[in-house]
C-alpha cells in the first residue's frame, strides 16, 4: 500500500496494511435533517419512527460538536479471533479525529508495539508508528477514496462520524428497550442499514466513502445495534459488517463497536504537514509483513 494510493485497494489488502504492522494478517494471524432525534421512536413508537430517530443520530453528534471515543474491531479468520482496541477524541464539526489504536499481540509471543496514531479526516487517514520501512517521525497517508471499505475496517477503527452516517441508510430499527449504559440512560435499537442508502443521504465527505462500501463489502446490508441518549446522541453503536478476502473461502465477518462520551471535551487535531508524510512506498510481501519498495 502507498502512501498515496493511485489504484482501488481491496478490503483484505486494507485490513492487512494495517494488522501487519503488529503482526496480524487475515486469511490467519501471523501475527438529512433531524427527524425527532431526542424523543421520537422510542418506548413503542411505529417501527417507521424508530427508524427515522436511528437515521438522525448523526445530526445529533453534529449539534454535540465533539466527544471522547472508544472503538474495538473485532474479526476472526483462519480459526483464530483478534481485537483491536482504539482510544481517543473527534470533532463532529470538523470531521477530524484522533485514536491511538493498539493491535493484538503478536501470537509469538514478540512485544506489544507501540500504538498506532491514527488521524481521521475527510478523505485520508493519517498512520503514525505504521511499521516497517516507515521513519519514526513520518505519517502515512492513506486516500480513503481508494479504499474499498470506505475506510470503515481499514483502520482498525471506523470513524466515528463515518459509523454515524452508516445509520442514514436504516432501513429498518425495532425498539429494543430501555437501559443504562455508562451511567446514562439510553434507548436500544436494532435493524439493517443500506450502505447505499446511507451514501445518498450521507454528508458531502461520507458519500464516496459509504458508496465505496456498499459495492466493496459482501454485501451493502449492514446489521447494527445502537444506544441513543435523551438527546438523540449516539452513545454505543455495533455494526456487523461482512467482506470477500481472498485467503478465505467464505466472507470474512468483522464487528466494529464505537463508543462516545464526554461530549463537549476539546478535540484539538493538527494534521500533518506535507513535508511529514512519507513519500515511499510501502508494499505487503506474502507471509512477511511489510517491506519498502
Amino acid at each position: 500500500m502507498a502512501g498515496r494510493q493511485p489504484r482501488r485497494t481491496r478490503i483484505s489488502d486494507a485490513v492487512v496494511a494495517l494488522g501487519v504492522a503488529g503482526g496480524l494478517a487475515l486469511g490467519g494471524v501471523s501475527g438529512c435533517g433531524r427527524s425527532g432525534a431526542a424523543t421520537g421512536g422510542g418506548d413503542g413508537g411505529t417501527a417507521g419512527g424508530e427508524a427515522a430517530v436511528v437515521r438522525g443520530a448523526a445530526d445529533a453528534l453534529v449539534d454535540a460538536g465533539s466527544s471522547k471515543a472508544r472503538t474495538s474491531m473485532e474479526m476472526a479468520t483462519g480459526g483464530t479471533r483478534v481485537t483491536i482496541r482504539g482510544e481517543g477524541v473527534y470533532d463532529y464539526r470538523k470531521r477530524i479525529g484522533r485514536l491511538e489504536v493498539l493491535l493484538p499481540q503478536d501470537p509469538s509471543g514478540a512485544p506489544v508495539r507501540r500504538p498506532i496514531t491514527e488521524l481521521l479526516a475527510p478523505g485520508a487517514l493519517f498512520m503514525k508508528n505504521r511499521g516497517a520501512g516507515v521513519p519514526a517521525d513520518k505519517w502515512v497517508r492513506v486516500d480513503t477514496g481508494t479504499l474499498s471499505d470506505g475506510n470503515l475496517v481499514t483502520g482498525g477503527a471506523t470513524d466515528p462520524f463515518t459509523a454515524a452516517e452508516l445509520l442514514r441508510g436504516a432501513r429498518t430499527a425495532t425498539y429494543v428497550g430501555r437501559t443504562e449504559l455508562e451511567g446514562a440512560a439510553v434507548r436500544h435499537y436494532r435493524g439493517t442499514a443500506d450502505l447505499h442508502e446511507a451514501a445518498q443521504a450521507a454528508s458531502a465527505a461520507n458519500k464516496g466513502p459509504l458508496g465505496a462500501a456498499a459495492t466493496g463489502f459482501a454485501t451493502a446490508e449492514v446489521p447494527f445495534d445502537v444506544y441513543l441518549d435523551d438527546q438523540g446522541r449516539i452513545r454505543k453503536v455495533r455494526h456487523r459488517f461482512s467482506f470477500v478476502n481472498d485467503e478465505e473461502s467464505a466472507p470474512v465477518a468483522v464487528a466494529s463497536t464505537t463508543l462516545l462520551y464526554a461530549f463537549g471535551a476539546p478535540a484539538e487535531v493538527r494534521l500533518p504537514e506535507a513535508d511529514d508524510i512519507y513519500a515511499g512506498r510501502i508494499a505487503q510481501q506474502s507471509g512477511h509483513g511489510p517491506a519498502e519498495e
